[in-house]
């Protein structure tokens, strides 16, 4: 039977084994996590597609009002 799977680190490329041992994963460390989501909040990283505008964003077709429920 085949251990754990074994990976880098998306942020530090450090090898990473997929177990409980690291509780991070697929991140080797809190740190590299935070690493990573400060890339996405501050738009460095993104999913490839057509830009939203203004007016769609955060509309719902199925609620009322379109925002969620925030009127």
């Amino acid at each position: 039977m085949p251990g754990p799977a074994r990976l880098a680190c998306p942020t530090c490329q450090r090898p990473v084994l997929w177990n409980d041992d690291f509780p991070h994963r697929p991140f080797c460390s809190e740190r590299c996590r935070m690493v990573d989501l400060g890339a996405w909040v501050s738009g460095e990283r993104a999913i490839p597609g057509e830009p939203v505008q203004p007016d769609e964003a955060g509309a719902d077709p199925a609620t009322p009002g379109g925002r969620n429920g925030l009127n």
